[in-house]
């Protein structure tokens, strides 16, 4: 008996150690895949930190510096890594040469030049830490960051209300409704996703643009949102189908029409979806940059932040700092948004990927 209680007590410490081992892996697996994927962000970042100088640099150092300098005889000169039989060296370049230079040491300039034979071009930069916070503000005012947010809000917001509200209704009578062709009439509706946009760019265009005269305006990107959009359909009808029934029969004994239940009961029950969706649409209108690039073309104030960065990008490409900094400031907001929603949104995307 005695000998079976080791046994499984042997048995149960295997089991811990296995199931402790897998824990492990996952963790060290999701950390790497982590790393990975949040690599470009922290380049970017730091990159935003440095000078232009040191972006420009292969020898710089990854961490935000700025190069070292002294001061000598009403001149400044670069302080380099000099090679010496007692060491290396942190001394000024006052004079260059070719087969040999002349350093003086900034920890002891009263002792005068030093002669040093060598190509002073393979010398490395000394570089001390130096985060540079001004390119922040400096590429806000460079990009007139404020009016490209302003448009970029305007847009979103306005085709995220649209968008989801008529979702919502089309939703809701797909869900609940009983009409002829219902069921064909839906699967056309699904069957626009798949549609690729390059199909209808063209047509859409020329009626937007030549027939109806919105070139240059915010119409032909906010009108056609007003009208829906066939997967927010599909999530919201998913959603719309996990709600009991009773619920709308009970507003309707207590006398309340299709429209009050929509709105009174319906609604409210389905937060998570309609933030999931409207979260979905309010990222793709900030990324949006086709669809503005081709309708708003000579109305340069008209601009979105896609636009507007990749006008940026043109004009300034040399300064690598103040490209990303712009990058960072237009990435801030969705960011927030979706950390303090991230709750209700995950919830709404599991719930509407699953028919109760």
């Amino acid at each position: 008996m005695a000998q079976k209680k080791k046994n499984l007590s042997d048995y149960e410490i295997a089991r811990q150690r296995r199931d402790l081992l897998v824990r492990a892996s996952i963790t060290l697996l999701a950390l790497i895949l982590l790393s990975v994927y949040l690599m470009p962000l922290i380049y970017g970042v730091v990159t935003s930190l440095k000078t232009k100088a040191q972006t420009s640099d292969p020898a710089a150092p990854l961490f935000p510096s700025v190069a070292v300098s002294f001061d000598y005889e009403d001149d400044t000169y670069d302080v380099l890594q000099v090679p010496t039989e007692s060491g290396i060296q942190e001394w000024a370049l006052v004079k260059k040469g070719r087969r040999a230079s002349q350093f003086i040491d900034p920890n002891n300039p009263a002792a005068g030049l030093i002669e040093w034979e060598g190509n002073w071009r393979a010398l490395a930069t000394v570089y001390e830490p130096s985060i540079q916070w001004d390119n922040y503000p400096q590429a806000w005012n460079t990009i007139d960051f404020a009016r490209l947010l302003f448009n970029t809000l305007v847009y979103a917001i306005v085709t995220m209300v649209g968008t989801v509200t008529a979702s919502a209704f089309t939703a809701y009578g797909f869900a609940r409704f009983n009409f002829p062709f219902k069921n064909v009439l839906f699967m056309m509706l699904i069957g626009t996703i798949v549609l690729p946009p390059a199909v209808t760019l063209v047509p859409t265009y020329a009626f937007f643009v030549n027939v109806l005269g919105w070139g240059g305006t915010w119409l032909p990107l906010i009108v056609p949102a007003m009208f829906g959009n066939a997967y927010n359909v599909f999530l919201l009808r998913q959603y719309f189908l996990t709600i009991p029934r009773e619920m709308e029969e009970a507003a309707e004994i207590d006398g309340a029409g299709k429209l009050r239940t929509f709105v009174s009961v319906i609604l409210p029950q389905a937060v998570p979806a309609l933030t999931a969706v409207s979260l979905f649409h309010f990222f793709f209108a900030w990324n949006d940059f086709f669809g503005p690039l081709i309708y708003l073309a000579g109305n340069r104030d008209a601009n979105p932040i896609t636009v507007g960065l990749t006008e940026f990008n043109g004009l300034y490409s040399t300064e690598t700092q103040l490209i990303l900094a712009a990058a960072i400031i237009s990435m801030i907001l969705p960011l927030t948004i979706f950390f303090l929603a991230q709750r209700v949104f995950i919830q709404g995307i599991v719930i509407t990927g699953v028919d109760k």
